[in-house]
């Protein structure tokens, strides 16, 4: 089963976004992929996603209410396939913080994305509302760009039962 951590600032607006997107869309597509998101800073450890996040999500039928936030650590560079960054300055610190053997590819999230590619994907915490539909928007394209290149992986690596 392959493994996407997606990394944002604090964990509670881009990267739970992203992280609720990719696996209703996992699920659709009957893909197992592992999901999960982290923040590059510790400032929210333990919270839920930001409301205005959740309540964008909601309305486009992703449930993020179960996540909390966490701080990524050098142990998710071996726990992941993919760890994906909101924006450049993630990276980073992502590159900055990488060990020597990690597994893990590195990468921008809006990579795979055809309209935003090698672009950040913008904070809307200090936003208004169509702030938080932008990155919407931006996280649903890339996400299947995202499970295309996973689905199109070696078939050896794609599990099409998930549990």
């Amino acid at each position: 089963m392959r493994s996407i951590l997606v990394v944002c600032t604090g964990n509670i607006c881009r990267s739970p976004t992203a992280e609720g997107v990719l696996r209703a869309k996992a699920k659709e597509r009957g893909l197992a992929v592992r999901v999960a998101s982290a923040g590059t800073l510790d400032y929210h450890v333990g919270e839920p996603p930001d409301r205005r996040s959740m309540a964008h999500a909601t309305q486009r039928g992703y449930d993020l209410s179960a996540q909390r936030a966490q701080q990524v650590t050098r142990a998710h560079f071996q726990e992941y396939d993919y760890i994906l960054a909101m924006d450049r300055s993630h990276l980073h610190q992502l590159e900055a913080m990488a060990p020597a053997n990690a597994r893990a590819k590195l990468a921008m999230f809006l990579e795979t994305s055809a309209t935003w590619k090698g672009e950040d994907v913008p904070d809307p915490y200090y936003g208004g509302a169509a702030g938080f539909e932008q990155v919407l928007d931006m996280i649903e394209e890339a996400a299947e760009g995202w499970l295309d290149q996973i689905e199109g992986s070696d078939p050896s690596i794609v599990d099409r039962n998930p549990r």
